[in-house]
């Protein structure tokens, strides 16, 4: 009690005397899709931030509405990304991780009958175009990348267009600050 009341008396006491007293403030908070571009640029460290940010990022694109995993216009970056939904013009920076997102929607069915096996499957990307705007349109399973085949046989065993196998997920690519891609596999 009587350090707490003695430091009572000395912040007064100098408050009184008319010199300065800093007392720490509180740290403020931070928009999420600043640390979501910081850190995708890193590659998503570990820390409670970009486990935050990571998070927030996988919340957005499953399953659905899958929305825009980064929304560039909440993150001012001191006006360097650009301040409104069309982005004006983002630094070469930005724009290399924001064309480097791809969130792909992907579901197989296929069922067994008297006439045999049948299988469908329906494609979906998602990604920023040149203005920024996040597009989706469907894509014929038999012309997708060859990376996204390759992730749907590590996670199911099997590929878009074989006759086994039924699953829904969401697969997104993004690159980290070295150009190196990381890809999310959510099941669904």
């Amino acid at each position: 009690m009587y350090i707490r009341n003695s430091f009572r008396t000395s912040i007064l006491g100098l408050v009184a005397v008319g010199l300065p007293v800093t007392l720490a403030a509180p740290a403020g908070g931070y928009p999420i899709d600043c640390a979501i571009l910081l850190c995708l640029a890193g590659g998503f460290p570990a820390s409670a931030e970009c486990s935050a940010a990571h998070a927030e990022m996988l919340r957005r694109i499953t399953p659905w509405p899958i929305d825009p995993p980064v929304q560039f216009w909440r993150c001012p970056m001191g006006g360097t990304v650009g301040l409104s939904r069309n982005f004006g013009e983002p630094s070469p920076e930005i724009r290399k991780y924001r064309d480097g997102i791809e969130v792909w929607q992907l579901s197989k069915r296929t069922t067994n009958s008297s006439g045999g096996r049948e299988s469908e499957a329906y494609t979906v990307r998602s990604f920023y175009d040149a203005a920024g705007t996040f597009q989706s349109g469907s894509v014929d399973p038999l012309t997708v990348p060859p990376w996204i085949d390759d992730k749907v046989r590590i996670h199911t065993g099997t590929t878009l267009v074989s006759d086994f196998g039924s699953f829904d997920a969401i697969l997104m690519r993004h690159h980290n600050n070295q150009g190196e891609p990381s890809y999310e596999w959510i099941r669904y």
